[in-house]
């Protein structure tokens, strides 16, 4: 099963801090952490983000689409930063974030959600659309 593992935002986060030597310790220490998660073999893909000043929002109503430009209230509610894993299990992820260096250095929150799998829905799934699903997956990233 894969896993999105959510790094919440901060105040702090969302400052968009520059690094200073306590940061920098930490980013050593999610270094070794991230290493272990590749030799484990779990880990997908790794990545922070940019404070939601340099983001937008796409609100959807119906057929029209309004765009909203950052910064976004509601810190507790913006992400920081993501893990995508590859693990046997929901207890195995988390066991690896129970391991994982604090990401902000202060109080924070990081949340774990399964990423649906074309056979969780079943026979719901049509072969066609499960065909399209499985080409996507195997054809290698191309960018615009």
């Amino acid at each position: 099963m894969r896993c999105l593992i959510i790094v919440k935002a901060t105040a702090g986060t969302e400052a968009g801090v520059k690094p200073d030597p306590e940061t920098t310790r930490m980013l050593a220490e999610m270094g070794k952490y991230n290493e272990a998660l590749a030799e484990a073999g779990i880990l997908l893909a790794a990545e922070g983000l940019h404070p939601s000043s340099r983001g937008v929002r796409v609100h959807f109503s119906g057929a029209q689409r309004t765009v909203v430009d950052g910064p976004f209230a509601e810190t507790k509610e913006l992400v920081a930063g993501f893990w995508l894993w590859q693990i046997r299990s929901l207890e195995e992820a988390v066991e690896w974030v129970r391991r994982c260096p604090n990401p902000t250095g202060a109080m924070g929150e990081i949340e774990i959600r399964p990423v649906f799998e074309a056979e969780d829905f079943g026979a719901a799934l049509a072969p066609a659309l499960r065909e399209q699903e499985e080409d996507r997956r195997a054809a290698p990233a191309t960018r615009h």
